[in-house]
This record gives structure tokens, C-alpha cells and sequence, in this order.
């Protein structure tokens, strides 16, 4: 009951900002409403359902001898992360991951739709921005406080799948390739190697979320809801422009994700070298990793956030909006647009609130997911040494 108070009367603040704005607003209201509600049946069901079958799975890979020796002679004592069993269930990491995904993106999206917003060729006067503070309190003033979260609904609907895949198939080809090249060890190899394919996997999942996402984020966007986006994007553009942007995504995300893990898992080398439950280390090496990775990688995140959008004022400009080609379509295409229109400065356009995007969510998508893991593990753990007791009682 407090809940829906305090939507309501954020709700009723939202209002007072216009009758565009109030539209914008209760779009974005009802859409932080329904994910309230998911999250909260969600929560409930994950707290009531830590069982050594999730995901139809009977039990682990495989436990470790010398922990299970230890947990026979002293029960009440609690396992350590690292003598918890050598192979998590890939069904353990697909929930840690779709856990993690959903909260990466939905904690961090009011500075997603601002990095949006600056990664504009030719944005409306209205929508000129100095930074990523300047822009929030802007957005808000002007167009309500809901505004910044319009299109969050439909980023958590496409996070979840995309990130338990993503995880799953990380962990699974980073320690089958890891065996092969580098046995008993670590392998940088590898995991750029799994990073690559995870990040096929997970585009795949996630791209007409980004497609809808970043349309509603932008200025003036003339859509009424998610729903109401897709149906206007299927019909004026056809089902191919939802994956309009899958090739430069592709381009962008498999060096970001190598990159990304790279250095995630050299810095865990040095911060967390036994590799224990360390929440401080998870965080700090996921931070550092996404910002080095979220920089090097933004003149292809520009190009993709102009697929997506096919921003108007751009085709305009460029002489795009009439003629055979009204639509900016591929890479080479977008790379074109963005130079004749900003020249080199154009590819850096949002640099600054990419990387403030990127630190915090690559932590929080760490943090989350190793939290989670760490839990589900112990609990199938204790599960499993209950079952042993039993059955030799």
C-alpha cells in the first residue's frame, strides 16, 4: 500500500509538468508500475524457490572432496565460496545472470536515456545539453520525472533472456576453452574467446529491446507506449528494422565484451586471486573494466544509436529524407552520416555519459550476478549434504 501511494504521488508530479510532459509521464509511470509489480512477484518466487532443481537440473557437476569430507564432520559450519562445488549448474547462471542483467539495466537507465540524448547529430535547441547532470535536471523540468524512465519496460523484458544467456554461455565456454588451452589455470584467450560468443547470443536476445528503447528516449518522441513503438516501427519500417542495427552492435559489443572480460577477469588475478566471494573486488574490477571498455568502444555505440533511432534531423540534413534512400541503413552507411554531420568530434558525442553508464552497471551486473551465484550455489550445496546425511542415517 505505501508503494502505491508513493507511485501516486509521484505520478501527481509528473502531471504538473505540461500536457506533453503528463503523457510522457504516465506512459513512464505506468511502465515503472508494471515492473514494480514483476519485480516483486519475481523476488518473492526466487527467495521461495532456491531448490536443487532449478532449472530441472538433479545436481551439480561436481562437488569437492575434500569440502564435502569437511561439512561430514562439522555441519553447523558454513562452506566457503571456493569449497562450494567446482561446477555451478548452468541453471544457477542463467538465473544470476537474468538477476543481474534486469537490475544492470533498470538502476542505470535514467543515464542511459540521457547518453541517449547527447549521442544526437542534430538534436532539437531544446535538447542541448551540457552534461549528464545538466541533461536529468532538463529532462525533468521540462518534460516531468518520469521522463527519463520511458522505455524501462521494455529494457527489462529483453535483459532478462539476453543476460542468461550471456552469463550461461560465458561461464560455459570460458571453462571448456580454459581446460583446453591453459589446464588448471586462467586463460586470457579464452576468455575473450567465450566473451565473443556470449555477446552474439546475447545481441540477438536484446536487440529490438534497444531498437524500442532508444526510440522512446529521444526528444520528442512521438510514441504513446512500448506497444504503441513497435507497432508504428512493424508497420512504416517492416520487422528487418528491429535488427537494423544487429551487424554494427555486433561490431561494437564483441571488442567491448572482450575487453570487457579481459579485464574484468586480469583484475580479479590481481584483486581476488583465490577467486572467494569478495563483493569489494567483483565491484571495483567490473567498474574498471566497463569503463576502459565503454571509452574505447563509443564512435561505434554513436553509429548504432543512429540505426536505431534514424534520427530526422540527421536524414534531413544530410539529404536522406526523400529520395530512394530514407532510411540510413549498415555501418559504412551510419560511420558516412556521423562524420559529414559532426566530423571526428561526432564519434565521441556521449563519450562522458557512456563511461558514467558503463562504470556503475558493469559493477552492479558483477555484484548482482556473483551474488547470486554464490548464494544459489551454497544453498544447492547445503541441499546436497543434507540428502548425504540422510541417506546414510
Amino acid at each position: 500500500m505505501e508503494a502505491d501511494g508513493f507511485v501516486r504521488k509521484r505520478r501527481m508530479t509528473a502531471e504538473t509538468a505540461g500536457s506533453d510532459a503528463g503523457v510522457a509521464g504516465a506512459s513512464a509511470g505506468a511502465e515503472v508500475r508494471w515492473l514494480g509489480g514483476r519485480f516483486w512477484g519475481v523476488s518473492e518466487s526466487i527467495v521461495s524457490s532456491l531448490t536443487p532443481r532449478i532449472g530441472g537440473e538433479s545436481q551439480l557437476e561436481s562437488v569437492d572432496v575434500v569440502c564435502a569430507a569437511q561439512d561430514a564432520q562439522i555441519e553447523d559450519l558454513e562452506p566457503d565460496y571456493e569449497c562450494l562445488p567446482q561446477g555451478a549448474s548452468t541453471s544457477t547462471h542463467m538465473l544470476a545472470g537474468a538477476v543481474a542483467g534486469i537490475m544492470e539495466h533498470c538502476l542505470m537507465f535514467p543515464i542511459d536515456c540521457v547518453k541517449t540524448r547527447m549521442q544526437s547529430l542534430q538534436p532539437d535547441p531544446a535538447a542541448h545539453y551540457k552534461n549528464v547532470m545538466d541533461a536529468l535536471r532538463r529532462i525533468v523540468a521540462a518534460e516531468g520525472v518520469w521522463r527519463p524512465l520511458r522505455g524501462l519496460n521494455a529494457t527489462a523484458i529483453g535483459a532478462g533472456p539476453a543476460h542468461a544467456l550471456y552469463f550461461a554461455s560465458y561461464e560455459k565456454l570460458k571453462k571448456t576453452l580454459s581446460d583446453t588451452i591453459h589446464p588448471g589455470a586462467n586463460s586470457h584467450l579464452a576468455n575473450g574467446a567465450a566473451g565473443c560468443v556470449a555477446t552474439l547470443l546475447h545481441d540477438a536476445a536484446m536487440n529490438p529491446a534497444e531498437v524500442v528503447k532508444q526510440r522512446m528516449q529521444m526528444y520528442k518522441s512521438p510514441y504513446r507506449g512500448v506497444l504503441d513503438c513497435v507497432r508504428a516501427i512493424w508497420q512504416r519500417e517492416g520487422p528487418a528494422a528491429f535488427y537494423r542495427s544487429y551487424t554494427t552492435q555486433l561490431t561494437m559489443n564483441v571488442p567491448f565484451q572482450v575487453l570487457h572480460f579481459m579485464t574484468y577477469e586480469y583484475l580479479q588475478e590481481l584483486l581476488n586471486p583465490h577467486r572467494l566471494y569478495n563483493p569489494s573486488s567483483h565491484m571495483v574490477s567490473g567498474a574498471l573494466a566497463g569503463a576502459i571498455a565503454a571509452a574505447t568502444t563509443t564512435p561505434l555505440d554513436v553509429c548504432k544509436t543512429l540505426l536505431n533511432t534514424q534520427e530526422s534531423h540527421a536524414l534531413s540534413s544530410s539529404g536522406q529524407s526523400q529520395g530512394a534512400h530514407r532510411q540510413i541503413s549498415g555501418l559504412v552507411h551510419a560511420f558516412r552520416t556521423v562524420y559529414r554531420l559532426g566530423g571526428l568530434q561526432g564519434f565521441f558525442k556521449g563519450v562522458q555519459a557512456r563511461v558514467i553508464y558503463q562504470m556503475p552497471s558493469t559493477a552492479i551486473s558483477w555484484s548482482v550476478y556473483e551474488f547470486f551465484k554464490y548464494g544459489l550455489t551454497k544453498h544447492q550445496h547445503n541441499n546436497m549434504r543434507i540428502q548425504h546425511i540422510k541417506a546414510e542415517g
